[in-house]
């Protein structure tokens, strides 16, 4: 999934849509991988250039694209480190294995805007990080020697908690399904997605056979095996091992080949798919009803190939990082934020962010101000303003949003450093200012200074789409009481707060909450309303 980068980059990162503002802002573009939703708006129309990748990246886009000029492309290979000359100062980009499918890479770029990590779609296992440079690697539980101001982090299974098997177990899995199945005349591999040709390479090495597909139906996949393992390509459908196409309607097409079978009195053919979808996912597929609650207790196996209710044996192959390894990785390289690159901001979900990822870790000098194209040296008074103007949305997103700049003062930014979303406090029914007096009083005044620079919104989720918890409990508490005090004019009291939080209150021209009746009030009301008809 491709998010566009911050204004400050000069770069960009598999962002090529026609509706992003890449072909303006960015001057240098990059492509991680082949897969489709990677590079949707490439096209000679469309393109924008140079675009660096990798050989096999560029030949397999080259395959569906025949069209655009392969000059357009630039190619880095992987450990390969290319320095690039922009009119903002020189930077470094350097390749690494993504671990994700054929072609695919991390990016790490090395500049006067700091240390990026972009990671693409990954499956970041313990090799795949220490393949990065060692000062950027934490060895024995301890901090690396320099830190990564950046990640942009592939959190595809960021809310799942399951732990995955390695590919390589994976792989395994789905040779002894085929060995104790020795009496299916056909198995159909469910592998023609881009990274799952390894699967493929090694059934074809263990049984000494090459696989089918039929060309006619499935012509992508055909190509892309003939550009990465044209040796195991088998044109004749007598073949026992044959590629069966993943989507859509997987299972429709399964239980219509099993019908066959059994209505030929013949032996059942043998349907494998090798995915991590249907281990983390309960939503209704192929239009068929959700799996049943013993099925959804087998899925958490995950050493052996399980079969579902409509004959579809399953194997945990995941070609995106767990959860659990994602921990792991953070742990390791520490980086100072983390921005999740697919929908609804997963890193959220992550622990290191959680504990470690705050504003208030970024000093005024830090490259962190510069990646977001904020001016930190505000010279003259508190009163002048400077404009945020940060975009990480995705790529379907831009075209809707409708994000406004936010505008602050230099106050303003000193406040939010001195923030520490470290001490989280409750909700209750009138926001914080049932805690303590002190705690409001200084809640207040920070709004009133927010309020004297006239800034309408301060939200941290415009900067970062939802990074830290505090402003989203800061969000609840100002719709709780506003919903609360609405029905109320400013001049009505409320017995159970102090004068001084009334006072605090009037001040802000907020008006002063009150609370909810008793419950011997509403019955009391409630016998008045009979008395006042009863005739």
């Amino acid at each position: 999934m491709a998010i566009e980068m911050p204004r400050g980059l000069p770069f960009s990162v598999d962002t090529f849509g026609p509706n992003t503002t890449t072909k303006k802002t960015k001057r240098h573009h990059f492509l991680t991988h082949a897969h489709k939703d990677h590079t949707v708006g490439i096209s000679p129309s469309n393109v924008v250039f140079p675009i660096y990748s990798t050989s096999l990246t560029i030949s397999l886009l080259l395959q569906r694209h025949p069209q655009i000029d392969e000059s357009f492309f630039v190619r880095i290979e992987i450990g390969e480190t290319v320095v690039i000359d922009d009119i903002d100062g020189r930077f470094k980009v350097t390749a690494f294995d993504a671990n994700h499918c054929p072609g695919a890479v991390m990016f790490l770029f090395e500049g006067s805007f700091g240390n990026i990590l972009h990671t693409g779609d990954c499956r970041l296992t313990r090799d795949c990080i220490h393949n990065l440079p060692e000062k950027y690697v934490g060895r024995q539980g301890q901090t690396p020697k320099c830190c990564l101001d950046y990640v942009f982090l592939d959190c595809t299974f960021g809310k799942s908690p399951q732990r995955f098997p390695t590919k390589h177990s994976a792989i395994r899995q789905v040779i002894s399904c085929i060995w104790n199945h020795p009496d299916a005349p056909i198995v159909y591999l469910a592998c023609d997605m881009l990274g799952q040709e390894d699967i493929l390479l090694e059934v074809s090495r263990t049984f000494g056979s090459k696989i089918y597909i039929d060309k006619a139906t499935n012509l992508e996949c055909y190509r892309s095996l003939m550009v990465i393992s044209p040796e195991i390509v088998s044109e004749n459908p007598s073949s026992r091992f044959h590629i069966f196409s993943g989507f859509p309607r997987l299972y429709e097409r399964a239980s219509a080949k099993l019908a066959e079978a059994r209505s030929k009195r013949q032996s059942e053919p043998l349907i494998i798919r090798p995915s991590a979808q249907w281990y983390v996912c309960d939503d209704e597929e192929d239009g068929f009803e959700s799996v049943s609650q013993v099925q959804k207790q087998r899925k958490v196996r995950f050493d052996e190939a399980v079969k579902d209710e409509f004959g579809v044996w399953h194997v945990c192959y995941s070609m995106h990082s767990s959860r659990d390894e994602l921990e792991s990785a953070m742990r390791v390289l520490s980086p100072k934020w983390v921005v999740s690159t697919v929908p609804s901001c997963r890193a959220m979900e992550l622990d290191y962010v959680k504990k470690n990822c705050f504003v208030s870790r970024f000093s005024s000098d830090d490259p962190f101000w510069k990646l977001l194209d904020i001016d930190m040296e505000v010279s003259s008074a508190d009163t002048q303003t400077v404009t945020l103007s940060c975009c990480l949305m995705s790529d379907k997103d831009s075209a809707n949003s409708k994000m406004e700049p936010v505008i602050e003062s230099s106050t303003v930014k000193k406040q939010l450093l001195s923030l520490s979303p470290e001490k989280d406090l409750p909700v209750t029914l009138f926001g914080r200012a049932r805690l303590s007096s002190q705690m409001v009083s200084d809640q207040l005044h920070v709004s009133q200074a927010i309020h004297s620079t006239r800034v309408e919104k301060m939200n941290l989720e415009e900067v970062v789409e939802s990074l830290q918890e505090d402003t989203k409990q800061e969000t609840m508490e100002k719709v709780s009481y506003r919903s609360f005090s609405s029905s109320t004019s400013s001049k009505e009291t409320c017995r159970d707060l102090s004068g001084d939080l009334r006072k605090l209150y009037r001040s802000m021209n907020a008006p002063v909450p009150r609370p909810l009746p008793s419950l011997m009030e509403l019955m009391n009301a409630r016998k008045r309303y009979r008395k006042s008809f009863n005739f």
